[in-house]
């Protein structure tokens, strides 16, 4: 490991963000325009005393995958830089960008961060989540911690009943299709991807209803949808869901709001104050409904 390199190119990195563009305060006491290294650590979930040791060049034991994906995600890296700070620390730099390190693209980070007053998540083409604010986490329960197959939202809606349990039934049909146009349309643009395969042939052997639907082959990139989800407080909340796509394809920024004065924005408003406390579900988990989610309308 290129100790030395590597402590000098993080502390570059860390001089080049500035704390609006992650959501911390300027403060009127600030000596460096980029971040502190205890800024970077919170940001990465890591301890001060071990970032500092990597700057300073001084860490004996090597830095694992997870640190560096967390470290690439906190300093805002691109691929390229992501790549060569594996290299730095002499780990296998991740083929895939959904695999266990998955690097949220930074321009989709940034947009995310200033997305604090509505739901708002980062999610692959095959619908693993990233990562997500906390307003996501209050309607949509958290996501799952782990990646592969049964991370992903489209895999659990075709193999777990209970995940469908927090839309309307009425529903089911429109998103089934919809869910699998826009796996098609990931499949065709990854072209032979073993992640892609190993899923659509998992899933064409757990669900007839999959099947006979990828079969008629579909196609369309979901961007905007109108979605009901049912929330274990509020009801069913009634909110449009749009997505932007990365250049490639192969990350979205997917977030949720409604028309001014409506319903729905009136139960957002609300589901920033009831926060997660009042969830009654994570993931992939269907809510236990209280009275008002059997009278309401929500996703």
């Amino acid at each position: 490991m290129n100790l030395p390199e590597l402590g000098a190119f993080l502390r570059t990195r860390r001089d080049r963000v500035r704390p609006a563009e992650v959501g911390l305060p300027q403060g009127p006491r600030r000596r460096v325009p980029g971040l502190r290294r205890e800024e970077v650590a919170q940001l990465a979930g890591l301890s001060a005393d071990y970032y500092t040791e990597l700057e300073r060049s001084s860490a004996k034991n090597g830095v694992q995958p997870s640190a560096l994906a967390a470290l690439a995600r906190a300093l805002r890296l691109n691929d390229d830089e992501r790549d060569h700070l594996f290299r730095l620390a002499e780990r296998p730099i991740p083929l895939s960008a959904h695999g266990p390190s998955a690097h949220v693209q930074p321009a989709l980070l940034g947009l995310l961060d200033r997305l604090s007053n509505t739901p708002a998540r980062v999610i692959t083409d095959l619908h693993e989540t990233l990562a997500e604010n906390d307003l996501a986490q209050h309607l949509l329960g958290k996501s799952p911690a782990h990646r592969g197959p049964a991370a992903s939202f489209v895999y659990c809606w075709f193999t777990d009943p209970q995940t469908r349990e927090r839309y309307p039934a009425e529903d089911h049909p429109h998103h089934s299709r919809v869910f699998v146009a826009d796996l098609q349309a990931a499949a065709a643009r990854r072209g032979r991807d073993a992640e892609v395969t190993k899923m659509v042939a998992a899933l064409r052997r757990r669900s007839q209803e999959f099947a006979a639907l990828w079969d008629t082959h579909d196609v369309a990139v979901r961007r905007m949808d109108h979605k009901k989800i049912v929330h274990p407080a509020l009801g069913v909340i009634e909110l449009d869901c749009y997505n932007l796509l990365s250049e490639d394809g192969r990350q979205r920024l997917l977030w949720f709001t409604a028309p001014p004065g409506s319903r729905g924005a009136e139960q957002l408003e609300l589901l920033s104050v009831i926060g997660a406390q009042e969830l009654g579900f994570t993931e992939g988990t269907a809510p236990e409904r209280s009275s008002a989610a059997e009278s309401g309308s929500l996703r």
